[in-house]
């Protein structure tokens, strides 16, 4: 793809693992300059040294999300580097099973900092250099809004504020051609999808039987295909798309997984 995005400087929270990475290597591809956000060090280092080998340029801060403050300063540090932001992806969390029987009220706010105040204080911090480019904002959400899962009280919680502030923020920042979108996510193999994967008794079988009611190809969506959906929300090739949700899932949450399509 040529998207126009050389040069274009991208916050991406999450950005050196699972659906995060394949968005910062995607964008690299596009020219981009992903600046990657996370607590973890080793994989933001070994990301940036792959982004580097193939001839790329990237830069990153360490923050806990959880902290406003660290969040705030990590846009800070991008803004020292590099002077603006043209875009953001809001993308780390993780679905934390506090659910309704066997959570509480402290686990059920604390997954909500986990999965989505840090959307907010992030898309704050970030706003008058987005304002100042016409940026793109695209939080990176999940089926569990819309279909539940079960056991997941929060991070459903979470994903549904997800959904609602890209509605909301695309309303909000019309007057600035600042687009907000969402990329919802069903089943994606990740490192934190194996981790799940692998706590049932038969992980084989249960994938199995997960990727047999994928309406299309029977497969699991890649992070790859994730990742070149965001870049073009990302891009001025979406530039009239805005509030959106889009499923990048192979079918699963909206047609009938009944269906056979085997022959």
């Amino acid at each position: 793809m040529n998207l126009s995005l050389k040069d274009k400087v991208i916050i991406v929270t999450g950005g050196s693992k699972g659906i995060g990475h394949a968005i910062s290597h995607v964008l690299v591809d596009e020219g981009a300059i992903p600046f990657i956000v996370s607590r973890n060090e080793k994989t933001i280092l070994e990301t940036v040294e792959e982004i580097q080998k193939k001839g790329g340029k990237s830069s990153y801060a360490l923050a806990e999300l959880t902290d406003s403050k660290q969040t705030q300063e990590a846009v800070k540090r991008a803004i020292s580097e590099f002077g603006t932001v043209h875009g953001l992806v809001n993308n780390a969390g993780v679905n934390d099973g506090v659910g309704l029987e066997n959570g509480d009220a402290e686990a059920f706010v604390n997954s909500l900092q986990k999965n989505l105040v840090h959307y907010y204080v992030m898309a704050q911090a970030c706003l008058p250099y987005l304002k100042e480019n016409k940026g793109s904002i695209v939080n990176i959400g999940s089926k569990v809004s819309i279909t539940g899962q079960g056991g997941t009280s929060a991070y459903a919680a979470a994903c549904g504020g997800r959904n609602a502030l890209t509605r909301e923020w695309a309303v909000e920042l019309l007057p600035h051609s600042v687009r907000v979108n969402a990329v919802l996510v069903a089943e994606s193999f990740t490192p934190l999808y194996q981790k799940w994967i692998n706590t049932f008794s038969n992980p084989e079988e249960k994938l199995s039987q997960i990727t047999n009611k994928i309406p299309l190809e029977k497969r699991m969506t890649t992070p790859e295909e994730i990742a070149n959906t965001v870049a073009f929300l990302l891009s001025e090739k979406s530039s009239h798309t805005t509030g959106q949700l889009l499923y990048v899932d192979g079918g699963y949450v909206h047609l009938d997984r009944s269906l056979n399509t085997s022959s």
